[in-house]
């Protein structure tokens, strides 16, 4: 029984790992592939888990969510938004428009899956958790480098800041 089990683990490598990649190399690609899941008439480029674009919420109403929030509340929700600004290095976290000059700062959950470069000013709909935090100074410096400020402003950035954060299990993008 436990050399089918063995054998049966090698067959799936060797299929997994077609076109000469590693296992992980495999299995990172599966879960970064595309895929559509229209819901509502529109098509969408789908990253992470999967999920539907019903019952999105605006991104005026999660911004009155998050002013009724405190630092570490959190709320599981999924809305639509505007990408103000997307990670240049490698796609790994977004900036999502609430209105009033409010952002979201979106990571993807577990660094799991990460989005194109080129989506500011694309409409996303994202799916995961709400929340509300204190942002070092450290941590703003970093993702203004990520995000291709220069020097000069990262240098005005001098204290923490409560900001609205999101942690994506999904994200699909409208096509264009």
């Amino acid at each position: 029984m436990n050399k089918i089990n063995i054998s049966i683990l090698f067959l799936i490598l060797v299929f997994a790992c077609k076109d000469g990649q590693t296992p992980a190399e495999a299995v990172k690609q599966t879960t970064l592939e595309v895929s559509e899941r229209p819901k509502t008439g529109v098509d969408y480029l789908a990253f992470g888990e999967p999920f539907d674009d019903e019952a999105v919420i605006s991104h005026t109403a999660l911004s009155e969510k998050y002013a009724g929030m405190a630092v570490a509340d959190t709320v599981r929700t999924k809305f639509r938004a505007t990408v103000t600004d997307v990670c240049k290095a490698k796609g790994c976290w977004m900036r999502l428009q609430l209105g009033e000059g409010r952002e979201a700062m979106v990571r993807f959950k577990d660094y799991g899956f990460f989005v194109p470069k080129d989506i500011e000013g694309r409409e996303v709909v994202v799916n995961g958790q709400a929340f509300v935090t204190q942002m070092s100074v450290e941590d703003q410096k970093h993702y203004a480098r990520d995000g291709g400020l220069s020097e000069a402003e990262i240098a005005k950035i001098t204290g923490p800041k409560k900001t609205f954060g999101f942690e994506a299990d999904g994200v699909l993008l409208a096509k264009e």
